[in-house]
């Protein structure tokens, strides 16, 4: 198997999860890959994450580092779009930082079949 067809499939596994997360909820780049049985592969979903535009039905703006810190943002176009997105879904963020991100936080739930 080559080592694209690898990271295709792990990519679509972050994505399967990535489209569960629930409308005004925010998760991290570690509880994905937790959740996929790989929990020191944060930073594969995080490049999972950027080569994720594409995809109109990744909500990849939901996704944040484990403080939730807008990480990703510069990978949005525009200057704010990831935290208007978060904003216009009612999470509020100020100098990319989620204010209540315990509140905000869903956890992925491992047992649920992804791809």
């Amino acid at each position: 198997m080559k080592a694209n067809s690898i990271n295709d499939n792990f990519f679509e596994r972050v994505y399967a999860i990535v489209r569960q997360i629930p409308y005004g909820k925010v998760t991290s780049y570690g509880a994905i890959a937790k959740a996929l049985g790989t929990a020191r592969s944060a930073r594969m979903v995080g490049w999972a994450m950027n080569a994720s535009h594409h995809l109109e039905d990744v909500p990849a703006h939901r996704v944040v580092n484990r403080s939730g810190l807008l990480s990703g943002k510069h990978h949005f176009e525009g200057t704010n779009l990831m935290q208007q997105l978060l904003e216009s879904e009612g999470i509020k963020v100020v100098n990319n930082q989620i204010i209540d991100f315990e509140k905000h936080f869903w956890e992925p739930n491992p047992h649920i079949q992804v791809l």
